[in-house]
């Protein structure tokens, strides 16, 4: 190994390279390579089934790979698995915190937990809820909070030991659009802090507004990386939308755009990637014009990363 690579492994916060995690004759990880920046946060996308929670488990040490090498803050996560946990934090899928005991309760029984001891375990306990915005609730039983209150719980929860490396597994599956924003808000504000994060989700609007780079992940590897928008570029670039009054014409209206049309018949819409944006905008109302069809928007705009994933696994897959 050259020394630029040893000095990149050991200033990234995540190194993973190689691994592999069988169960029976299936790879749930099948050569998984990802590199995460310190003080980033660092998107793992993928559809259920391609091998996100089973890479958490393994990073945070709760699942031993069968092959590869993985370093977490600087230690292997085989041979150094201790110091390991005393720099990272967990948030899984599911809630951690006991519903029947206070905000202030959960927290300060986390610290016990951690050896806190019982005056730093309630100083730490306060200093959480004040930076998640629950000091006024801290009391009331978790029972009560909302999804997104209780879900910003179980996010300091997982910061009591302030770890340099906290890794959020699917963290806003289920709440509504407020608490996802709510989540959201606390996700950048540990960032700003100094705070890595590994984020896996589904919502591609997630990662879209989270992320400094983004994994695409399918069938246990990684099968494309960027930012945002140079994976957005991978599609073609840019979109031209059309929304019509006649649900009847979409087919016509597919046939007029450029390139591979695609069509959503229960919003009435049409779209298309576009190489030149004002010489698409510009022939295709003149094609709908010529054909006498009627649209009630027309538009040119970037990919989602939805088109974004479903283009580079239907890639991957042929």
């Amino acid at each position: 190994m050259s020394r630029g690579c040893w000095r990149r492994r050991m200033t990234d916060a995540i190194v993973v390279e190689g691994v592999r995690k069988r169960y029976g004759d299936k790879h749930a990880l099948d050569g998984l390579d990802l590199t995460v920046a310190r003080g980033t946060v660092h998107g793992v996308l993928g559809p259920n089934g391609a091998g996100k929670t089973t890479a958490v488990r393994v990073m945070a040490t709760l699942l031993r790979h069968d092959e590869g090498v993985v370093r977490v803050a600087g230690h292997d996560v085989r041979t150094q698995a201790g110091e390991v946990r005393k720099r990272i934090g967990l948030l899984g899928q599911h809630a951690a915190v006991d519903e029947e005991l206070g905000g202030r309760q959960n927290l300060e029984m986390f610290g016990r937990l951690y050896h806190l001891g019982a005056r730093r375990a309630g100083d730490r306990a306060d200093e959480l809820l004040e930076r998640f915005d629950l000091a006024d609730t801290g009391r009331k039983a978790v029972k009560l909070y909302s999804g997104g209150m209780r879900r910003r719980l179980d996010l300091a929860a997982s910061l009591i030991t302030d770890p340099e490396v906290l890794f959020l597994d699917e963290p806003t599956t289920g709440l509504d659009p407020r608490g996802r924003a709510e989540v959201w808000a606390s996700v950048r504000s540990l960032v700003g802090a100094g705070t890595t994060v590994l984020l896996t989700t589904q919502y591609l609007e997630e990662a879209d507004q989270l992320a400094d780079r983004i994994s695409v992940v399918d069938a246990g590897r990684v099968i494309a990386e960027g930012t945002a928008d140079e994976l957005k570029a991978k599609t073609g670039g840019d979109r031209i939308d059309v929304v019509l009054r006649d649900a009847d014409r979409l087919a016509l209206v597919a046939s007029l755009l450029p390139g591979e049309a695609t069509v959503d018949a229960d919003r009435r819409l049409v779209s298309a990637p576009v190489s030149d944006r004002m010489a698409a905008l510009t022939e295709t109302v003149r094609a709908l014009e010529a054909a006498g069809v009627e649209a009630e928007d027309l538009s040119i705009r970037r990919p989602t990363l939805d088109e974004v994933f479903l283009h580079l696994t239907k890639e991957h897959a042929a």
